[in-house]
């Protein structure tokens, strides 16, 4: 009881001297109603997006939906779901290691430089560019491998800021106690840093999997919209978010745009999920 009468005392006293602040600095304190005021609309409007998405789409979700053969009946996402998994794992699998490796063995300025500069291209810039290049000069085709290509060119930005600021993050006392033991740099990159930084990296791929779910213009010009399951990495086939805007284009199946969108938004939500997990358990096991 009485630890919880000084936790009440102690709050209390910071009220009241943040109070006092206030009444000093009274834009500190207008700051502060904004930015509580701009914390409350972001919540507010993530909030409604997704109770509006789950009004509009649960109704509509269907066995059919799921069926593994797409047809103008049933417009099935299935299909759809499994591309968007290939495409993302691929697409993963190729920005990963260039971006952590950049991040690790970088020229800082070049890097962030070059880094700000991709971000700041729209995304029907790099489906051109993937087209002309990818699927045009190397022909690939309009091909999940085109698309997961052209997508991990896109995230790379993202990879490698994230990544060098979870590389910073890590204490130098870990670097210096590793060379103290004898072990050389790649060991301790490897064994004390990366681990260490993983939480971070996470953080980054966390990211980059959101832009690669949800990516419609790079992969219109890359990947193609064939309505079904692709036949392999050289075959055209349409991600989630490609089949739920051509639903909605045509205006013929709109109902199951929304359920799609439904689909879409729990494929996400399992993703981030997942690899909070990862991070977590990761964390506690070099702790």
């Amino acid at each position: 009881m009485a630890d919880n009468n000084e936790i009440k005392a102690i709050n209390k006293t910071g009220f009241a001297q943040r109070l006092r602040e206030y009444k000093r600095k009274p834009l500190s304190l207008v700051l502060f109603i904004l930015v509580v005021l701009a914390a409350a609309i972001s919540v507010l409007a993530l909030v409604f997006l997704i109770v509006y998405i789950l009004v509009m789409g649960v109704p509509h979700i269907t066995p059919e939906l799921f069926a593994w053969e797409y047809n103008s009946d049933n417009v099935s996402c299935m299909p759809a779901i499994i591309n968007t998994v290939v495409v993302t794992l691929l697409t993963l699998v190729i920005a990963v290691p260039f971006g952590v490796g950049a991040a690790i063995y970088k020229l800082v300025k070049l890097i962030r430089t070059m880094a700000e500069t991709l971000s700041g291209i729209p995304s029907i810039v790099y489906g051109l560019f993937g087209m002309l290049f990818f699927v045009t000069t190397l022909q690939w085709r309009l091909s999940l491998l085109a698309g997961s290509f052209t997508l991990a060119i896109m995230v790379l930005p993202t990879i490698m800021r994230t990544t060098e600021e979870a590389l910073l993050s890590v204490p130098d006392s870990y670097r210096e106690g590793s060379y103290g033991l004898g072990a050389g740099k790649l060991r301790t990159i490897i064994r004390i840093i990366l681990p260490s930084a993983m939480p971070g990296i996470l953080a980054g791929i966390i990211l980059a999997v959101g832009r690669i779910v949800g990516e419609t213009a790079a992969l219109l010009y890359t990947s193609g919209s064939a309505s079904g399951l692709a036949k392999g990495l050289m075959s055209s086939g349409r991600t989630l978010a490609i089949h739920m805007y051509v639903l909605a284009n045509e205006g013929l199946h709109t109902d199951q745009a929304w359920a799609t969108a439904v689909v879409l938004l729990v494929l996400v939500l399992l993703i981030n999920t997942l690899s909070a997990f990862i991070a977590k358990k990761l964390t506690s096991k070099n702790k």
